[in-house]
């Protein structure tokens, strides 16, 4: 795997009494195929995971990047965590 691809977003409304996590990576199986692992729930308890295994890593990138697209839509933002940090 060339690039590293992992997503960590928060859905927060404190009118409807909503904070939730979405967390998306991708990573390599034990029998050479590609991973798209996700988690999610309320923030600061323990969610649901799914893993959805791809013959090829160009597959697994389309479907990170649908998932993304979608929680995106519903509101949910990237946080410090999600962001690359510049050291000089």
């Amino acid at each position: 795997m060339n690039m590293s691809f992992h997503l960590h977003c928060q859905r927060i409304d404190a009118s409807c009494n909503m904070a939730r996590y979405y967390v998306l990576a991708i990573q390599p199986t034990l029998f050479g195929e590609t991973a798209v692992v996700r988690n999610w729930g309320r923030i600061g308890r323990r969610g649901g995971e799914r893993t959805d295994v791809f013959v090829t890593e160009q597959e697994a990138v389309v479907h990170f990047l649908d998932l993304a697209r979608r929680k995106h839509r519903k509101g949910y933002r990237p946080t410090e965590a999600a962001m690359p940090s510049v050291t000089t």
